[in-house]
């Protein structure tokens, strides 16, 4: 291993998923599916991340996406696709890119040399990905890489960000922990979705989130006040040390020079997307 794990996991969290994301909140996603007849904001968010994978159904996106309640999916899949086809919500999610990117980072940014730098950085780091058993991973590896800069970084960062989190859910499997006990134990740390948001984007009811607070109180991981304990906090961190490790193989190949430039510039360009209100003010943090 010639690389940090710990540096590896600090640039997919402040230089890459960030960049990838920022689409789920911007009101340009909104605009382009609208145009093809989805309004529901629901609607366009699994119809734009599951898309790659083909017109599936709520079954198949229930188990990929892990941490989302099923009849939310099945109130919109494969409903979504009597409407629209996978390519039209890819080409529009990728129109959403392009028209995002460029208003958050500003034109000067999306033609510098730094932002192509970046992407090859990015593009060079998929080269050590792995397909099996990642299936979202797997499908957008099977997209063909955009042209213009910007577009190839935004692609580059979903398949890094696709890569991790197919990692990710075999560590909670691993940990033990359910869709809501993840969401629930992710939000105790301060860096996971408010309760607000786990209802609105993954369709989960307050009863939902208490009882699974009250199973992790359960198992020594959250205490009476909903914190997490030492024993919880543990948990999380061998969650995340399982992630690095199984995400290792794209930053081992890219270098530790190459990781170390990849978080300078990325890192730079989602402070700039920050600044420019990409994400919701309330949308991480405890209730």
């Amino acid at each position: 291993m010639t690389i940090s794990l710990l540096d590896a996991r600090r640039c997919w969290h402040t230089a890459i998923n960030p960049l990838h994301s920022a689409v789920y909140f911007s009101p340009d996603l909104g605009k382009e599916f609208a145009g093809l007849g989805i309004t529901d904001p629901v609607a366009v968010n699994l119809a734009h991340r599951s898309a790659a994978m083909g017109a599936v159904g709520a079954g198949a996106v229930t188990a990929t996406f892990y941490n989302y309640r099923h009849e939310l999916v099945a109130r919109h899949l494969p409903a979504v696709w009597q409407t629209i086809t996978p390519e039209q919500a890819l080409a529009a999610r990728l129109r959403a890119v392009d028209s995002t990117l460029r208003r958050l980072l500003g034109q000067e940014a999306v033609e510098s040399p730094e932002l192509a730098e970046t992407a090859d950085l990015a593009m060079r780091a998929t080269e050590g990905c792995t397909r099996h058993a990642r299936t979202l991973y797997a499908a957008h590896a099977d997209l063909p890489v955009p042209e213009e800069p910007h577009l190839r970084l935004w692609h580059a960062t979903t398949l890094l960000r696709e890569h991790r989190g197919d990692g990710h859910l075999a560590a909670l499997l691993l940990a033990g922990l359910d869709p809501v006990e993840a969401l629930v134990s992710h939000t105790a740390t301060g860096r996971g979705m408010s309760p607000k948001w786990l209802k609105a984007i993954r369709g989960w009811e307050q009863f939902d989130l208490d009882a699974a607070a009250e199973r992790l109180r359960a198992r020594g991981i959250l205490d009476a006040d909903g914190e997490l304990t030492d024993e919880g906090k543990a948990v999380r961190e061998a969650l995340e040390a399982d992630t690095d490790r199984l995400d290792a193989a794209p930053y081992e190949h890219l270098g530790a020079a190459g990781l170390a430039r990849l978080a300078e510039l990325g890192g730079g360009f989602v402070m700039r997307a920050i600044g420019a209100g990409a994400f919701p003010g309330d949308l991480l943090g405890k209730p």
